[in-house]
């Protein structure tokens, strides 16, 4: 097992060298534990070009606003007044014209339960009514969305269009204790961060990924580009000493899923900001690893050992790649060979007998003719 402990600075430690049985041993709150064996965003597995086919049964929510379950959440549903953050995909439905993909902006959206703009009154009916983790197809009349006048700027949306939404409810926090973002000092935002980030280390060490990295998204999302770019000074160091082991975190948790690419996504968010981190460099390596970018793979390990010259995990990757490469060259070696055959061999030459029988004959009788002319002389 591989202990790692996520913190703003890279660690001096191994980022996976300390054994344990115990898969939540010696871990403290800041602390994941990575299985050595087991090697941006929660975007569902498509293009996400046109809404999704959902065969399960139609719910009616309201007279304009019907729900179709993708996947089933875990929980409680949002109160009214739960600041919640969401993923969706928004279609026109008559000409199925996508206008709008936070998965591809990776900016998750807040909505606030009763407090939605009025265009996103019938997506925050749907919302109210999802559990965290779930994810539904919602569709909603024009009524309950950009109504009569429609948005012929951004997004292009037509007049009286019926809307189609994909909907992840990520997370949200309960009225009693929840405030939007835009309401929250610097310090308040850090610390809902850190708190969700702490939530997300707990169903890490129960195995339960997908939790985990929802938590981890929640606390990333209330440090946005936006609000990342105006801090400076120790109020940034605070900020990023929660928000890159969330990101270090999600991408242990999708190498365990096998979701390789998207844990290179998130280990290179951290590393746009560190380009030293350990970790980052580790994992990212790992996950190339496993999708056989062996080349680029080692270049990452490589650059860990340089900032990490004693960690033996990072040798004993180098070293597995080694034994990777030559393994690939006997292969090759083998396959080549069985190719162009073994080098063919002289034929031996053949005798004929008769030949044979004439060359002894002239040789007896060259010989007797060379002895009866010595006798004569």
């Amino acid at each position: 097992m591989a202990v790692v402990q996520e913190d703003a600075a890279p660690a001096a430690a191994s980022p996976a060298s300390a054994d344990a049985t115990d898969p939540t041993a010696g871990s403290s709150d800041n602390e994941i534990t990575v299985e050595e064996t087991s090697f941006v965003h929660t975007e569902p597995q498509q293009d996400g070009s046109a809404p999704p086919v959902v065969t399960t049964d139609m719910e009616v929510l309201h007279d304009k606003v019907k729900k179709q379950v993708i996947k089933e959440g875990h929980g409680k549903i949002a109160s009214k007044f739960s600041t919640c953050f969401v993923h969706y995909r928004a279609w026109v439905q008559r000409s199925l014209h996508k206008f709008e993909d936070t998965w591809q902006e990776q900016h998750p959206v807040e909505i606030v339960i009763g407090k939605e703009k009025k265009q996103m009154v019938g997506l925050g009916i749907g919302v109210g009514n999802m559990k965290s983790g779930e994810r539904a197809l919602l569709h909603v009349g024009w009524e309950l969305g950009y109504g009569k006048e429609g948005n012929f700027s951004f997004p292009n949306v037509p007049p009286t269009a019926d809307l189609i939404y994909e909907v992840e409810l990520i997370g949200f926090d309960d009225a009693k204790e929840g405030k939007t973002r835009s309401d929250m000092t610097v310090e308040e935002r850090i610390e809902a961060a850190d708190r969700r980030k702490l939530e997300g280390n707990d169903y890490f060490k129960e195995k339960k990924f997908e939790e985990a990295i929802q938590q981890y998204e929640m606390a990333v999302a209330y440090m946005g580009d936006d609000f990342m770019f105006q801090l400076f000074g120790k109020y940034r160091d605070m900020a990023l000493a929660v928000k890159n082991p969330c990101h270090l975190n999600t991408a242990a948790c999708l190498i365990k899923q096998k979701r390789f690419d998207e844990a290179i996504a998130q280990c290179s968010i951290v590393l746009s900001e560190d380009e030293t981190n350990v970790k980052a460099l580790f994992r990212r390596g790992k996950a190339k690893a496993e999708l056989g970018q062996t080349e680029a793979a080692r270049e990452d390990f490589l650059k860990a050992k340089k900032h990490s010259p004693e960690d033996k995990e990072i040798m004993r990757e180098l070293r597995s790649l080694a034994e990777q490469d030559k393994a690939m060259y006997q292969k090759q070696k083998k396959l080549y060979k069985g190719l162009f055959g073994p080098r063919p061999q002289p034929k031996p030459k053949t005798t004929n007998p008769l030949l044979v029988f004439w060359q002894w004959l002239v040789s007896l009788i060259s010989y007797l003719a060379k002895m009866f002319t010595r006798k004569n002389d």
